[in-house]
């Protein structure tokens, strides 16, 4: 488009455009450790009923209390939720071994059991302090750990709402701006929360931060570089946040209280919302909202960071005015959430899109909210967690730059699908292969992620490209409020989870075979740009097939074509 060519005359990979994404991709570090940050300040340490007050302690060791005052469970452990109404002296003559079996129990086989009514005693051995020791969300109440990061991924919900149509209106700059301060002070606030309210009311606020660093960073990154280096700076940035669950792994694994956690994730945003009025807005949007002046300025402000002064100087108001007549004109009115649906090409583009999104987000939370449940230690798995990303994403890359975006979006979700479900076949025991089918899994899933951030900008025009990206990460968070809620129903029917996190990627596998392919294709700037592509596409594929029948020596291809 025209706008590509004034960008490669002022430098389109110089070193604006080096440190421009570079700074950009800094607070992505920290917003992985925001997302996964329930896995440790909400991790479940071991814990039992506290023994009676009336109980001398003075006479009896740790292991002799828990004895004599706490029942064992199904598998032999000392119950949870519950404790003897009154202590059970007789088990106190049972050696270790006779204590672990049945029978040492059967003795007593009419005593009372009632509640934790005196409180829990909990095991700080891998935490010193988490949410759930806080404010005892254990037994009737653990269903909180859920919900609260729902109530977290309700506010990312929210906020792709809002900073979708805002930042279209007002400009990517400012927003970003807002949402890095507004993540400072919310993950601030959630540190020193007196209630577990209030802890929520601030993660809330978190997560409408982080929808609006997200889309907003993207569309920064996408709006000044050029179509040939997309990919490359789109999985740039995708790494950003893989190294970030590395970090965060490693901070939970030094800072053990989860208030300090919570406040070591959170002060960085300072810092990014000092740095980032540096930031140039973008020039594509000021041109298409009327304010081609102060888009001529950001032109030569870039030729000049990249040693293109002269270059620079040449653009002028009529220039660029000029360059982009054809975008100008298209741009009358303004826009809404409405016209991601209005023609039929958007409507096709919007509806394929949200199923990917929601179904990439929920089968990744799904995955990775709850990595006690894999009976490995939660350290570890998080790094092996963060490091599967690595090699997902350049292969992902390849496959992207190679066969295409469409295919890779399909090929990856399916996949991840196929992982998942494979691990309802392998039994509970065999805890290395269940890990190995769940890690090739989130692979599989954080690499349709990565698509996802690259695929869906190149979809939507300039004019709603905010829009539509607050709506399909509106829908990713819909999948991501839900999956937690979806681990429940593992009390009832325990293979019903894995069965819904497998079932639904690659249901949406097959929807994304109904997007418009975009390797190699510019970024469009109006709805009428992608309505002409999607008509060029039906058009070019319909020729093909009456002017040009395949056979074994002409048959073709109009897919790079017709995209």
């Amino acid at each position: 488009m025209a706008f590509g060519e004034l960008l490669e005359q002022v430098g389109s990979t110089g070193r604006f455009q080096v440190m421009h994404v570079s700074l950009l991709c800094m607070p992505v570090l920290m917003m992985a450790s925001h997302n996964l940050l329930q896995n440790f300040v909400a991790s479940v340490p071991l814990h039992h009923c506290t023994a009676q007050a009336n109980l001398s302690l003075r006479t009896l060791t740790r292991e002799e209390v828990l004895r004599v005052t706490v029942p064992l469970d199904d598998k032999g452990k000392p119950a949870r939720c519950q404790r003897f109404a009154t202590p059970q002296w007789d088990l106190l003559n049972a050696t270790d071994e006779e204590a672990e079996e049945e029978d040492a129990y059967a003795d007593t086989p009419d005593a009372e059991v009632q509640g934790c009514q005196d409180g829990w005693e909990y095991d700080f051995t891998e935490r010193s302090s988490t949410i759930i020791s806080e404010w005892n969300l254990v037994c009737d109440l653990r269903s909180l750990k859920q919900m609260g990061q729902t109530i977290y991924m309700g506010g990312v919900l929210i906020g792709a709402l809002i900073f979708g149509g805002l930042s279209d209106k007002f400009g990517r700059r400012y927003l970003l701006l807002f949402s890095y301060l507004m993540m400072a002070v919310s993950g601030t606030c959630a540190a020193f929360a007196t209630s577990f309210s209030l802890f929520c009311l601030f993660r809330f606020g978190c997560g409408m931060a982080l929808s609006g660093l997200v889309l907003n960073t993207l569309s920064l990154i996408v709006e000044w570089i050029p179509t040939r280096v997309r990919t490359v700076v789109g999985t740039g940035t995708g790494y950003s946040y893989t190294i970030g669950q590395l970090v965060l792994a490693l901070l939970a694994y030094y800072i053990r209280d989860w208030r300090w956690l919570t406040l070591a994730v959170s002060i960085p945003f300072y810092f990014f919302f000092i740095y980032s009025w540096w930031f140039l807005e973008s020039a594509r949007w000021l041109v298409l909202n009327g304010k081609s002046e102060q888009a001529v300025k950001n032109l030569q402000a870039v030729g000049r960071i990249n040693g293109r002064r002269a270059e620079g100087e040449k653009i002028t108001l009529e220039v660029l005015q000029e360059s982009m007549k054809k975008e100008i004109s298209c741009v009358g009115g303004s826009y809404s959430a409405l016209d991601l649906v209005r023609t039929p090409v958007m409507r096709t583009i919007t509806i394929c899109l949200s199923a990917v999104w929601f179904s990439t987000s929920f089968g990744y939370y799904g995955l990775s909210m709850d990595l006690q449940k894999f009976g490995v230690d939660i350290y570890l798995i998080q790094v092996i967690f963060g490091a599967v990303d690595i090699p997902a994403k350049v292969i992902v890359t390849v496959a992207m730059s190679v066969v295409g975006r469409r295919p890779s979006q399909c090929g990856a979700l399916i996949l991840a699908g196929i992982a998942i479900l494979a691990n309802l076949l392998v039994p509970y025991e065999k805890q290395t292969m269940r890990t190995t089918l769940a890690v090739l899994g989130k692979g599989c899933l954080a690499a349709s992620f990565n698509c996802c951030y690259l695929y869906s900008p190149e979809l939507y025009p300039t004019v709603i490209r905010q829009n539509g990206m607050g709506f399909v990460s509106m829908t990713a968070r819909l999948g991501a409020m839900v999956a937690p809620m979806v681990q429940l129903l593992g009390e009832i029917v325990p293979w019903l989870p894995g069965l819904i996190y497998g079932g639904v990627p690659i249901l949406s596998g097959f929807f994304a075979i109904f997007l418009p392919e975009t390797l190699a294709s510019p970024l469009l700037d109006t709805i009428q740009d992608v309505e002409e592509r999607g008509y060029r596409r039906k058009n070019t594929k319909a020729s093909t097939k009456k002017e040009e029948p395949p056979t074994e020596n002409n048959a073709t291809t109009p897919l790079k074509d017709a995209a």
